[in-house]
């Protein structure tokens, strides 16, 4: 006689925790949906019609909590992982899409990445009030010469004089460019090295001979601050520089593949907000004398949205716990870029197709630039051109398939 075994209660819990949130994670994605949606979402409007940024909202969201999440709580951040920071993100995403994509430059892309390859005294000095918001960060790495080829044909140069560096170049398309008082910068210190002979370095925009050439005008997010910024003869101290110098590269790619697995997530809160918005227009919309929502061409629609943002959450999410514990100069090659750039392709596709549903489902409504549907639907071809476009994502892959 075959007796089957009860259940591995402890196995089904391990594996409903790779879809679930702890009790904690809960809490924190509760207050961040509140404070985005009381605080953040009001502001969209205004933002989106004026390319305008709040002059104190990051000041305003440190004092909220929704900084420095993976920061260390004795240095003013909330201790929390890159999962963790990731859900915050996707949460005030949902909300206000430009803040979500500020906050994303200012917290992984500046804060967490000092917090992971910066000195202690480099963390000490910073970190701290960009957990506040008295600090802005930002990182410059995209060049009007280099894009998608980003490292090889970087033109900045950094060239030592003394116990300084002296930058000159240019970056562009840089989020919170315009308002930063801090910026990881990229630059060739060896240009006969290659991609191989970049220093990363934390710039300081009082610094002389740093300046913003110009704030640019978006399609899309648009209030969230993006700019060209110039240096010239831009003076630092060697202090000033990230690692040792030519090992830039491993700083530029541990936290590409981090950014590509936030990106995702971005992804997931805009086009779980387009969901909700695509159901209730469907709702009371009504046609042929009842709500289109009772069409099964609607209805087939709406299925397709919340399989696109779940597929979507699902792969985020695995991608994003092969980030925690990412080791210092982690990353940039192997099995963790080729998931982050598979999540990020993934998430940035399905929801571009699940805006497109839902932006068909507004009808002519959808069309006006005033309607959030119509905000989400600008917004979202940028998240298939940031963090590496989709092509290059997809030789990422396919660079990793082959090598194995």
């Amino acid at each position: 006689m075959n007796v089957q075994a009860g259940p591995d209660m402890a196995a089904l819990a391990a594996i409903k925790a790779n879809y679930s949130l702890t009790p904690e994670q809960r809490q924190i994605v509760d207050h961040v949906d509140r404070v985005a949606r009381e605080v953040l979402h009001p502001l969209q409007e205004k933002m989106d019609a004026e390319e305008w940024w709040p002059e104190d909202l990051f000041r305003q969201m440190g004092e909220l909590g929704l900084l420095g999440i993976t920061a260390p709580e004795e240095l003013g951040g909330s201790g929390q992982n890159e999962f963790t920071q990731a859900l915050v993100s996707e949460t005030i995403s949902k909300w206000n899409p430009a803040v979500g994509l500020s906050h994303g430059a200012h917290d992984n892309l500046c804060l967490n990445n000092i917090l992971r390859n910066g000195s202690d005294e480099q963390v000490r000095k910073y970190v701290p009030g960009l957990c506040s918001g008295e600090l802005v960060g930002a990182l410059g790495l995209t060049e009007p010469g280099a894009g998608s080829d980003a490292l090889g044909s970087m033109a900045t140069s950094a060239v030592r004089d003394g116990n300084d560096y002296v930058i000159n170049g240019s970056k562009i398309y840089i989020t919170n460019g315009p308002i930063a008082d801090v910026i990881l910068v990229y630059a060739k210190t060896d240009k006969a090295k290659g991609a191989k002979g970049i220093s990363a370095f934390i710039v300081e925009t009082d610094n002389p001979g740093f300046k913003v050439a110009q704030k640019l005008d978006k399609m899309g997010f648009r209030g969230s601050p993006t700019g060209e910024l110039v240096f010239e003869d831009c003076r630092v101290p060697a202090s000033a520089m990230i690692g040792a110098e030519n090992s830039g590269v491993s700083v530029v790619m541990s936290g590409l593949d981090l950014e590509r697995a936030m990106v995702a997530s971005v992804c997931v809160g805009m086009a779980e907000r387009a969901l909700e918005l695509a159901l209730d227009y469907a709702r009371i919309r009504e046609q042929f004398g009842k709500p289109i929502a009772s069409f099964q061409m609607v209805q087939s629609k709406l299925a397709e949205i919340y399989i696109e943002v779940e597929t979507a959450r699902a792969f985020g999410y695995r991608a994003l716990a092969a980030c925690v514990g990412l080791p210092r100069g982690g990353g940039g090659r192997g099995e963790i870029h080729k998931l982050t750039a598979a999540a990020c392709l993934y998430a940035g596709e399905a929801f571009n197709k699940a805006v497109t549903e839902a932006c068909h489902i507004h009808g002519g409504s959808g069309y006006m630039q005033d309607t959030q549907i119509n905000r989400l639907y600008r917004a979202n071809k940028l998240l298939e051109i940031g963090a590496g476009t989709s092509e290059v994502r997809k030789i990422i892959i396919a660079e990793e398939l082959l090598r194995a």
